[in-house]
């Protein structure tokens, strides 16, 4: 047996209004079918692959005890594009190259302060100044 792909990341939330519209106008990733569970939630697709599971809670998880995940990291193309769209919604985020292979990391957080990156191929030209999230 060997793995084969990343399927998907779930994260409970207590806001999840808020963290789809994040993950559908921000990130790009639109809802999409998910099964008819006895909870409510929404599934966000990259492709045809529902790569990010949100789970409705009555109030936001407590972190204590809870398993803690430091960030996930999805691969993208279009980095000056996607710049701007985290501008236009005054999303913060920080620059980050990874030495040697010059992958460009575009890091932010999603409503409930989740870490994500994006990563952009070394090629893609863009401004590399972070951005405070402020539309002044």
């Amino acid at each position: 047996m060997g793995l084969v792909k990343f399927d998907h990341v779930n994260i409970r939330t207590a806001n999840l209004a808020a963290m789809s519209a994040f993950y559908d106008e921000v990130l790009g990733l639109p809802a999409g079918y998910r099964p008819p569970f006895g909870f409510a939630g929404a599934w966000h697709y990259c492709g045809d692959t529902a790569v990010v599971h949100l789970v409705e809670t009555a109030e936001r998880p407590d972190p204590v005890g809870s398993p803690q995940l430091e960030h996930f990291a999805l691969q993208a193309e279009g980095m000056a594009e996607f710049l701007e769209r985290l501008r236009r919604h005054a999303v913060p985020y920080r620059i980050a190259v990874v030495p040697e292979i010059e992958i460009r990391q575009v890091n932010l957080h999603d409503p409930d302060g989740n870490h994500i990156h994006v990563d952009f191929d070394a090629a893609e030209d863009a401004d590399l100044s972070d951005f405070d999230g402020s539309t002044s």
